[in-house]
């Protein structure tokens, strides 16, 4: 479904990916356990059905009593709408740490501006004011650079591709950071819609079952099968949308740091090149 998802990123480090797991494994039989909840006690509450039973009809425009009639993949569509919601919000704090105290366009202007004057100290101290992970990629880069310019030991080549090989190591280390647990938005925004056609089809089974009795059809039955079909659609494809919307804004935020430090790479190689009469140019 899902056209857009991204090559796997390089293995994160041992904490991190540690942490990360962690915190899926906390929240996923959390999500669960809270869905349930709702379902059995909120949406399940005999108030919402005629005569206080939850065996009867919802009460005339009282819609907590009509998802109830969902069935039982309702909690679980919205164990997956409560994963979708959490973890976008992970996402978006952690990107937004990523990007640092600044602006990205604005640091990278800065850096850009040091490195044509050739204050590689200066572009360190902004690095250092700036913070999150481009920052950390460029501050890499740039102690590099003061490293190699007092080698003697290498020739100009040698130096432009350890500066290059210390920035793709850096990327390396921070991007699966930020790309940790869009897998599961992704996984989500897939099996979402799967698992409300799952509950359409059950849903129509009762139907259909209702239909089939000897005699008058059962209405109550007939209605409930209709309801649980259609309830369990809706879910499903509005928590597939809402996970769909969610990993691509991520992604293009991700795409932007990852320009970002492409960008400040770049001019980092230049200037290098420029001052140590190296002509060769760098390709991101």
């Amino acid at each position: 479904m899902n056209k857009n998802v991204r090559p796997a990123a390089p293995a994160a480090p041992k904490g991190e990916a540690k942490g990360g797991s962690v915190f899926a494994a906390i929240v996923i039989p959390l999500a669960l356990v809270v869905a349930v909840v709702i379902y059995m006690f909120v949406l399940g509450n005999p108030g919402n059905f005629q005569g206080n039973n939850p065996e009867n009809n919802p009460l005339p425009g009282n819609y907590l009593g009509v998802v109830y009639k969902g069935g039982f993949i309702v909690p679980i569509l919205m164990t997956m709408l409560i994963l979708v919601i959490t973890f976008s919000i992970e996402r978006y704090l952690t990107i937004g740490k990523a990007k640092g105290t600044k602006s990205i366009e604005s640091f990278v202007r800065s850096i850009r501006q040091k490195l044509n004057v050739n204050d590689i100290t200066g572009a360190i101290a902004v690095c250092d004011q700036q913070k999150g992970s481009v920052a950390n990629v460029v501050k890499a880069g740039l102690l590099k650079y003061q490293e190699m310019a007092r080698e003697r030991g290498m020739d100009k080549d040698q130096k432009i591709l350890s500066i290059q090989k210390e920035i793709e190591e850096s990327t390396a280390l921070e991007l699966p950071m930020l790309e940790k647990n869009l897998v599961i938005i992704s996984t989500l925004a897939s099996i979402a819609t799967l698992v409300g056609l799952l509950g359409t089809v059950f849903g129509m089974i009762r139907a259909f079952a209702a239909l089939a009795q000897a005699g008058n059809p059962d209405a109550v039955a007939l209605a409930n099968g209709i309801s649980e079909a259609l309830i369990n659609t809706a879910l499903g494809i509005g928590t597939s949308a809402l996970a769909i919307v969610a990993y691509n804004f991520f992604t293009s935020k991700i795409d932007e740091l990852t320009y970002s430090i492409d960008e400040a790479g770049f001019s980092i190689i230049q200037t290098f090149a420029a001052q140590h009469g190296e002509k060769e140019t760098y390709t991101a």
